[in-house]
């Protein structure tokens, strides 16, 4: 067998035992991101941490020679499980890291512990609408990191679950936008016409023309609830009808809605002037039932309905009673409350044109959801970008480039925090400075969190907000336009517990260069990686060349020495003047550094800061 990588081993170790990342960390003295990096092939340990790692697997008898792991330079490949069939598009794309194992629907069927079994070692599980995700499976997933779903419902993930396990959930809104539209506009020709009748009646042998005769779709007016996608394919089709388009999205501006032909009105406007009402809306309590009794009774008589979105969107009850009345002249509908449909009162109206939930099912919708996903969890695991995520906030490419030096560098800040001024954690506040403040923050605060709770639970950038709440930590976050201390883009942490506060401030310069600007209200910049030691003292003379001369008798070599001290102020025998150190050293420190500082005189304090 090839000889392992240090990461290779790694891996391997964390499985005969059982740890997560954050355990392994923890074992050797360094922080779970540095874990992550050496098991993905990035970054050369130290010595010393090697040293430690060996002397941790004779104590606990971990043997190499038994396992066998692809010899790929980079570290364990990625392994992805697709759970249902996919398009070969789709497979054509994992494809094309040559590295990444993937298991197809068969292979995993044919596994003797199917799905649970598969993702035992799985970095990734794709799913379409059949597979049950729910938290006793992801039980049985303890590396997984994205769940994708070819479609966009996600009712059969529990996303609560894997968001609570750090895992994002992804879907492909928009990819089938098309295929969703003509079936829309197929619909409501089909009502208009009376399709669904003429060829029933047809297959039974009549020519019943006079009963069959229908209306254009000419003039009508065609009001469209939710302008996204699929609302605006619909809209251009529409157009080209010679309907009137009235519309209603407040998440739509002013000028795509005139670029696409529609008139923007109110919900109440829109139900009363349409002589066609389609629905393209999310379903969220605001719009759960907005189709009623209430509002179906300010329609127009004879209004015809399509629902192409959300089954719940509709109050089943108020609609067959419309549509017995006549109120409501016809619908057509493709989704519903409970699928597959059974014992329906609609089976009974003659107006009513039924679906099973086919808007989506063209080949080349199919095709083009398949290859979105595939792209959207290839770009998550090499890159980090989170592209139609519903449990954490989706960042374009370009997006992730210019925020993740940010989001690392309050990883990074925040893990200083909690090693520098250790509390008890009552409460964050966080403050957003500059450009940060106009910017999408949910990943700079999901990082910060991680970074304060790293080492003490298995906490990461997607469940770090889950897991505060759970313990009780109130948030509470601000933005401020101007940043502070001169730097354009600036990020403060602060923790609160019964006792008192700590905060740290930092920024990124150069575009990718994690910096400290402040601790504790002193002022100090310093690099944010590596091996710190963080010391505070009296501001008195002597105190700098004492450190020095204890990690020189040490053998400790010092890379980046930073003062700070506070602002002049009147100093008193209770109150003195105190200053502040971060000095950056090249070996990892032992104990004995720190009960060799502790000796220095006017040394209050020497705290230890590994980072990655």
């Amino acid at each position: 067998m090839p000889e392992l990588s240090f990461g290779e081993k790694l891996i391997l170790a964390r499985k005969q035992l059982n740890l997560y990342q954050y355990q392994m960390a923890e074992k050797l003295g360094v922080h779970p991101n540095s874990i992550w990096k050496y098991e993905q092939g990035e970054g050369k340990p130290q010595a010393s941490v090697v040293r430690i790692f060996d002397i941790f697997c004779q104590q606990n008898n971990i043997r190499f020679e038994e396992y066998e792991i692809h010899n790929n330079p980079k570290g364990v490949p990625m392994k992805l499980v697709l759970a249902e069939k996919v398009s070969p598009a789709t497979l054509a794309v994992l494809a094309e890291e040559p590295d990444w194992q993937i298991l197809t629907h068969d292979q995993v069927a044919a596994l003797p512990g199917g799905l649970a079994a598969a993702l035992v070692d799985a970095d990734a599980l794709v799913v379409r609408s059949a597979v049950q995700v729910d938290d006793a499976l992801l039980e049985h997933a303890p590396r997984l990191r994205v769940i994708g779903r070819a479609g966009v419902g996600v009712d059969n993930i529990d996303t609560d679950a894997a968001t609570r396990r750090g895992i994002v959930v992804m879907n492909t809104p928009g990819a089938n936008a098309v295929a969703v539209a003509e079936l829309t506009l197929g619909l409501m020709i089909a009502l208009a016409r009376k399709l669904a009748v003429a060829n029933a009646s047809t297959h039974a042998g009549k020519w019943d023309k006079k009963s069959l005769q229908g209306v254009e779709l000419r003039g009508k007016t065609l009001g469209i609830l939710g302008l996204g996608r699929i609302g605006l394919e619909v809209a251009k089709r529409a157009r080209g009808f010679g309907m009137e388009l009235l519309g209603h999205d407040p998440f739509v501006s002013p000028a795509v809605a005139r670029e696409a032909g529609i008139k923007l009105v109110s919900t109440e406007e829109l139900f009363a002037a349409a002589d066609y009402l389609t629905l393209h809306v999310g379903l969220t309590p605001q719009t759960q039932g907005i189709v009623n009794a209430h509002t179906i009774a300010t329609m127009k008589k004879g209004v015809r309905i399509l629902n192409c979105a959300r089954g719940e969107l509709i109050e089943q009850d108020a609609l067959v009673a419309a549509l017995a009345s006549g109120h409501v002249g016809g619908a057509a509908l493709d989704v519903f409350p409970s699928e597959p449909l059974k014992d329906s009162p609609y089976f009974n109206l003659p107006n009513v044109l039924l679906t099973p939930h086919i808007a989506g099912s063209t080949d080349e919708a199919q095709e083009a959801i398949g290859i979105q996903l595939a792209r959207q969890v290839r770009e998550y695991l090499k890159l980090g970008v989170v592209q139609n995520a519903v449990n954490v906030t989706s960042l374009t490419h370009e997006e992730y480039v210019l925020l993740a030096p940010f989001i690392d560098l309050a990883g990074r800040l925040g893990s200083f925090l909690s090693q520098a001024a250790p509390r008890s954690i009552e409460s964050i506040h966080l403050t957003y400075s500059g450009s940060l403040a106009e910017g999408k923050t949910e990943l700079l605060r999901n990082a910060a969190i991680a970074g304060l709770l790293a080492g003490s639970d298995n906490v990461n950038r997607i469940n770090a907000y889950t897991v505060a709440q759970e313990r009780g930590i109130r948030l509470h976050e601000e933005k401020e336009p101007s940043a502070r201390g001169g730097a354009a883009d600036v990020l403060t942490i602060a923790i609160h517990d019964g006792s008192g506060s700590s905060q740290a401030t930092g920024t990124v310069l150069h575009g990718e260069q994690p910096r400290l600007l402040a601790l504790d209200a002193i002022d100090i910049e310093s690099p944010l990686e590596g091996t710190l030691l963080v010391c505070r003292n009296l501001d008195v003379p002597g105190v700098i060349g004492n450190i020095g001369t204890v990690l020189g008798q040490q053998g400790v070599n010092i890379a980046n020495f930073a003062l700070g001290r506070e602002r002049r102020r009147e100093a008193t025998a209770e109150n003195p003047m105190k200053a502040l150190s971060v000095v950056q050293v090249d070996e990892p420190v032992n104990p004995n550094v720190l009960d060799a500082l502790a000796t220095v005189k006017a040394l209050l304090e020497a705290r230890l800061v590994r980072l990655a």
